[in-house]
């Protein structure tokens, strides 16, 4: 197994499930996508840290294209929960860095800066 898929699963059994409780308690910087996996049928949550956008949300991929979230949500979409409500995710496009920082605003976008990401994408989403 590679370094890369076990960091991601030790965060999967220790920090997902605190930040994934805040994000359904709508508290803190958390929200969480509700997806299918595309091989075992299986509902997953996962928490993540988005910005707010009129057209839906901003996503920055920490790890990289290649993680299962992201995978099930372009191959069958899934659902954001965001401070108490739920929203439809509709579609999924790719976002320039200079674009997805400015979403993010702030202190998280100085630090996004300085940790040099550069992979964004929208996340267009319907209100439930």
């Amino acid at each position: 197994m590679s370094l890369k898929k076990r960091w991601l699963a030790l965060l999967g059994r220790t920090l997902n499930p605190r930040t994934l409780a805040a994000a359904k308690r709508g508290r803190g910087p958390f929200s969480f996508v509700r997806h299918v996996g595309r091989r075992s049928g299986r509902t997953f949550e996962t928490p993540l840290v988005l910005a707010r956008v009129p057209d839906g949300f901003v996503a920055e991929l920490t790890y990289g294209a290649d993680v299962n979230w992201y995978r099930n949500i372009v191959a069958a979409g899934g659902e954001i929960g965001h401070r108490g409500r739920m929203h439809r995710i509709v579609s999924v496009e790719n976002l320039d860095r200079d674009a997805g920082l400015r979403a993010f605003g702030g202190f998280r976008r100085i630090l996004l800066r300085i940790l040099r990401r550069h992979e964004f994408r929208l996340i267009r989403v319907e209100d439930e």
